[in-house]
């Protein structure tokens, strides 16, 4: 079985160690592609720097994540659609609103988020979402600029089967990761009622680790755990879950391999 970890921060710090063993871990585990968010300024340089070392099994994408948006916002932005314009990138992210750490530039997040939706309308890329302690306000945003063509995943999804229904309604997928192999977690009775169409894995290393691995630091090669357990979820072989996500990843972000 193959698998692609479509939210996998790898240039963070926590990684620095063994960074190279990391990726071989992942491959071991049949993990062969890993999707990396940007996050702000500082994180530009290290995600294109992964990316290039191993151009077949990461990529990268450009925004700016909402715990990021402060006064400078504005400027960040514009050096952010500049590389957007100048390199390839498979997808504007990680962006959002998050209410949940600091909600004072909860009006420059709406706008930052806003701003880089327009992005992938221009360039055709779909979005990886943010969201924390703001799903309604998620929505309100893109059903304001209503936009036909935009698609994307809500990414780390921990919400309810309404909230659920309200992203595949306007045509995103759910980002599903460690959450799931929670022991008391509530997701599992919420995905046994979707189809495994909406849905794609995540790991958003090094945070978030599965079972039983929580508390740890996550890894890309913990992919198949979380698989394992939709598998179980959804009373599918291993094999033919793996197709469909496999699929479902490729049909979204467009990737040629």
């Amino acid at each position: 079985m193959k698998f692609i970890d479509t939210h996998a921060h790898l240039y963070a710090p926590e990684f620095d160690a063994d960074r190279a063993q990391i990726l071989q871990r992942a491959l071991e585990a049949g993990v062969e592609i890993m999707l990396l968010p940007n996050i702000d300024e500082e994180s530009v340089k290290p995600m294109h720097q992964i990316c290039a070392a191993y151009p077949q099994q990461c990529y990268p994408m450009m925004g700016l994540h909402p715990s990021s948006v402060k006064e400078n916002y504005e400027a960040v932005l514009a050096h952010f659609k500049s590389l957007l314009d100048q390199n390839p990138y498979i997808a504007v992210g990680e962006i959002g609103i998050d209410l949940y750490w600091d909600q004072s530039f909860v009006e420059q997040q709406k706008l930052a988020f806003k701003e880089q939706l327009r992005w992938a309308e221009q360039k055709q890329l779909p979005v990886v979402i943010h969201s924390r302690e703001a799903h309604e306000v998620i929505i309100q945003c893109i059903d304001e600029l209503n936009i036909s063509t935009l698609r994307g995943v809500f990414h780390c999804f921990t919400g309810s089967l309404q909230e659920a229904h309200q992203i595949i309604e306007r045509g995103f997928k759910l980002g599903i990761g460690g959450v799931l192999t929670f022991k008391n977690s509530k997701l599992p009775e919420v995905i046994s009622q979707l189809d495994v169409s909406h849905l794609l894995l995540e790991t958003d290393a090094p945070y978030l680790s599965p079972a039983p691995h929580r508390g740890q630091r996550n890894e890309s090669a913990y992919i198949p755990l979380v698989a394992q357990r939709l598998a179980e979820i959804k009373g599918l072989k291993p094999e033919i879950l793996a197709a469909q996500l496999w699929e479902n990843t490729h049909q979204l972000f467009n990737l040629n391999s």
